[in-house]
């Protein structure tokens, strides 16, 4: 079911970045690998919901408005309660190798393409679990 999950996830972000299928790994990150930008993360909830008849609530695979509020970041950081947050609310986030140097600039280098694999894989399971 993975090797499936990920291929499908290869042909979304091939159409949504313009990368060669080839380019796209499980470790790839979407923005220092694949060039994503911060617009292209709406692409992409598009596309994966159209593709695997999922709602991917606001914030929940890429957590863009937590980082609005002054609790989670300070001067540039993520905050402690930040990186609290960030691990609840996005599970599937390396947030530990983040937490080492938390700057809110580098925040997007960790989302990967591993990560929207499990978020799908996990989304997927619950779904039948209904």
């Amino acid at each position: 079911m993975q090797d499936e999950i990920f291929q499908k996830i290869q042909y979304i972000l091939a159409a949504a970045l313009g990368v060669e299928r080839n380019e796209i790994h499980p470790e790839s990150s979407l923005t220092r690998d694949l060039g994503a930008e911060s617009i292209d993360f709406i692409d992409i909830i598009f596309r994966l919901e159209k593709t695997f008849d999922i709602k991917i609530p606001s914030g929940e695979l890429f957590p863009a408005n937590l980082l609005n509020d002054d609790r989670f970041v300070k001067e540039g950081k993520v905050t402690a309660l930040g990186l609290d947050e960030l691990r609840v609310r996005v599970p599937y986030l390396d947030v530990d190798t983040f937490s080492k140097d938390p700057q809110i600039h580098k925040l997007s280098e960790f989302f990967t393409v591993q990560m929207i694999i499990a978020y799908v894989q996990d989304r997927l399971a619950k779904a039948s679990k209904v």
